[in-house]
């Protein structure tokens, strides 16, 4: 399990207000007590922050805010004393409009080897004052935007799939893979554990740049459907490539360096690819945090999941929340202010259920707290570049990116030390007192003892290795599968059922009697013989 660390939102030991790597470092006991295998790094690189450091200016050093290098290594060291993996979040398709390479392929001009870098392309009509294509961009807006010449004059557009701030990177020119090559060693000489790939159906754009049948696509579902711009098939020649690197390291000392892809593509089939023997080792499967609440959906997405990427020989690679979605629990019908109610009990649930499935897990900071997204935030603290581009709330990522509560009763509950009379980046609502750290650790029957207990029992029992999964006949709003002699089962209902199978439970995600199986609740069975499909 692989624990996702937004570090600007973790822990701050500067008290400026942003959380940083030596941050990062003071809470590894914390992770280790959790039951972490691995931690997820958001990128920390010098950038201007146009997207929260996905706007990368140099993709081998830190931005000060977050450190040094000198920092960095002393946060791998530490990780690796606890027996924790570091991985770092790599930014393939887009840099910062602050790279040197693209301030230096502004200022050469038209036709230059700076420009080929990057997709710089004449306008359309008389004077090229439309965009080449019709091409609009995930966040917003055009996906191209015009530069000023040297001599001052209107002159070619570039492409940007997110924002202006963010231009693609043309991976047909063979420098821009030598230069990852560069990143990808540079970090991996330093010790790191392998690396989260950022939009990787991404890279390759259609050679020609045609008009798309669907411009506003992307824009409209905030993901990657654009089918002129995304999973190309050239880009599975980039995962090769990246893999034997990963395990030209690992040839040399026997440590596995990991590369898990954010991967978003039509199908489970097409997921399957991007994780065949010699590419990604693992893929997001984001299906699962998609799926509504209901007991069908969930027993088919899994089922396509097992039968398409299980098939590869990889694992599946589960997840409920991240940094760009709606946090679960108010995605399954939390209210805004918190507390417990329906969206608590649903979030638990499907804790425990994606725990018991075959595969990898990784966890957003705070999932293990229980904590709701904010949305309240005032638009005046919104950074998101989807609101400043659109004007729209819809879908924006604030409201989970709130530094997380550590202690105390009040803001900044132990995120900052407030040395700096900084407050937290993002305001911090009073209800945060609910869901602090400390308290959590005290409380035997809070989420993050839920999600401790389901980790040792993740490593300790042999049932919940690797290996498949069998449906189990249930009541309607049931859903049970069994892993040998231990199965799981969750009621997506509201009445409370009889158990699925006779046997002993080892772990509820909510207080439920022996043999009954509560609705909206999930829990593990050690049976006494092989259940029956």
């Amino acid at each position: 399990m692989i624990y996702q660390v937004y570090v600007r939102s973790f822990l701050d030991s500067t008290g400026d207000g942003i959380g940083d790597l030596a941050g990062v470092r003071a809470g590894l006991p914390y992770l280790k007590k959790l039951g972490v295998d691995g931690i997820w790094l958001s990128p920390f690189y010098p950038s201007p922050q146009h997207d929260h450091g996905y706007d990368v200016a140099d993709y081998c050093d830190v931005d000060p805010v977050f450190g040094d290098l000198e920092e960095f290594d002393r946060l791998v060291a530490a990780a690796h004393r606890l027996g924790i993996k570091v991985l770092l979040d790599i930014v393939p398709n887009h840099c910062s409009s602050e790279h040197p390479w693209f301030r230096e392929a502004l200022a050469a001009g038209p036709g230059s080897a700076a420009r080929a870098r990057f997709h710089f392309a004449d306008g359309r009509g008389p004077d090229g004052s439309e965009p080449p294509n019709n091409w609009h961009a995930m966040f917003g807006g055009p996906a191209w935007t015009r530069v000023t010449e040297p001599d001052g004059r209107p002159g070619q557009w570039y492409l940007h799939m997110f924002t202006p701030e963010q231009p693609d990177w043309n991976w047909r020119n063979p420098e821009i893979s030598a230069e990852f090559d560069r990143i990808l060693r540079f970090w991996l000489d330093r010790g790191v554990d392998g690396f989260r790939v950022d939009v990787a159906a991404g890279l390759y754009k259609h050679p020609e740049l045609p008009d798309a049948d669907d411009p506003e696509a992307d824009a409209r579902a905030r993901d990657s459907v654009n089918p002129l711009a995304w999973n190309q098939p050239e880009v599975h020649d980039v995962w090769r490539h990246w893999r034997s690197v990963c395990e030209e390291y690992t040839a040399r000392d026997g440590r596995e360096r990991l590369l898990v892809g954010e991967v978003s593509v039509p199908s489970a089939r097409e997921h399957a690819k991007y994780v065949r023997p010699d590419e990604l080792h693992q893929a997001f499967f984001f299906d699962l945090l998609g799926a509504p609440w209901d007991a069908d959906a969930f027993r088919k997405v899994i089922s396509e999941a097992m039968k398409d990427i299980a098939g590869t020989g990889s694992t599946v690679t589960w997840v409920l929340n991240n940094h760009d979605q709606v946090r679960a629990v108010t995605r399954y019908g939390e209210p805004a202010t918190g507390g417990s109610g329906l969206g608590a009990a649903r979030a638990r649930a499907a804790a425990l259920l994606m725990l018991a499935l075959p595969g990898a897990a990784y966890i957003y900071q705070g999932e293990e707290l229980g904590l709701p997204e904010v949305v309240d935030l005032p638009d005046d603290v919104l950074t998101d570049p989807i609101f400043h581009r659109t004007g729209s709330r819809a879908r924006i990522r604030d409201g989970c990116r709130v530094p997380l509560p550590w202690s105390g009763q009040a803001s900044p509950f132990g995120f900052t030390t407030g040395e700096q009379n900084a407050k937290p980046w993002l305001p911090q609502p009073d209800y945060f007192a609910e869901y602090v750290t400390e308290r959590a650790l005290a409380d035997t029957r809070s989420f993050w003892h839920l999600y401790r207990d389901g980790l040792q029992l993740r490593s300790s029992l042999p049932q919940l290795g690797e290996g498949t999964l069998r449906w189990l006949d249930t009541p309607p709003d049931v859903l049970a599968f069994a892993r040998d002699d231990l199965v799981c089962a969750v009621n997506f209902g509201t009445a409370p059922m009889p158990a699925p199978v006779p046997g002993v439970p080892l772990l509820t995600s909510g207080p439920c009697p022996p043999g009954v199986l509560a609705g909206s609740t999930a829990a593990w069975w050690v049976t006494d013989e092989t259940p029956e499909p």
